[in-house]
């Protein structure tokens, strides 16, 4: 009977290729799917090496075996790999930048966050003016009502200003203030809370011992023991919160002139 030269090892043929008969004694090696060469030597074919293995050109390709890929977008992209489209940092949460912020994606992965016009920052935070920062905390918001029932128009201007403000509670909880609304001494009240032509943050209180309100009364200021004290009463207890048109300290009692 006539040889089968596939019988013996593969015919000669490549491990990754199919040893063929064709006529008596005779035979053709052909490559395995995946593989290619001339059926003596096989090779693995990489899909990634032409046309980047039809992955988009925002991805990774990686062979995964003979002919086999899978395609992976790159960092800032998404997709499922044959379509990878850029991911805006800006496009969620304003890129992580303040509401008061405008977001620029500058490159791959980077933004930057500038403050808008009329407040001031880092991007990250960003502060309008004294009336917006009185209306934004809780702390202080009561006392911005205040300036506005009463008429209370000095920190509309540019400033700069220094303002004391009684936290909301104490406000709240202060059984005078009502008789001093009643009585009509309330906008004199809230003035004596305020400082014009200085914007003076904490570290500038502790240097000095007298500031004359916009009431025109003095406030006088004392420090120790790592507190700032204003008439020996009210203690200063949040500090530096700096406005475009000038800074709040929230303090635990009122100032009564």
């Amino acid at each position: 009977s006539a040889i089968d030269p596939c019988k013996t090892s593969n015919g000669g043929c490549s491990a990754k290729a199919e040893c063929r008969r064709t006529t008596p004694g005779n035979r053709v090696c052909i490559c395995n799917a995946g593989y290619t060469g001339d059926g003596i030597v096989c090779i693995e074919i990489n899909p990634c090496l032409e046309n980047n293995g039809g992955c988009d050109r925002n991805a990774e390709c990686t062979q995964i075996g003979p002919n086999q890929a899978v395609c992976n977008c790159l960092k800032g992209y998404s997709g499922d790999g044959k379509k990878c489209t850029y991911i805006s940092l800006c496009s969620q949460n304003n890129g992580g930048c303040s509401e008061f912020a405008i977001c620029n994606d500058t490159e791959l992965t980077r933004r930057t966050c500038t403050c808008r016009e009329n407040y001031i920052g880092d991007g990250f935070k960003c502060r309008g003016n004294i009336a917006q920062e009185l209306l934004r905390d809780s702390n202080t918001s009561l006392f911005y009502f205040q300036l506005e029932a009463l008429s209370v128009r000095d920190i509309a201007g540019p400033g700069p200003f220094t303002l004391f403000v009684p936290r909301t509670d104490v406000l709240n909880s202060d059984p005078r203030v009502k008789n001093w609304i009643a009585r009509g001494v309330m906008p004199q009240i809230i003035r004596y809370h305020m400082v014009g032509c200085a914007s003076l943050l904490y570290n500038d209180l502790t240097t000095v011992t007298n500031i004359t309100s916009l009431h025109g009364d003095t406030i006088h200021i004392s420090y120790s023991q790592n507190s700032l004290v204003l008439n020996n009463k009210a203690e200063v207890i949040f500090r530096d919160a700096v406005s475009t048109n000038g800074v709040i300290h929230v303090i635990n009692q009122i100032l009564v002139p």
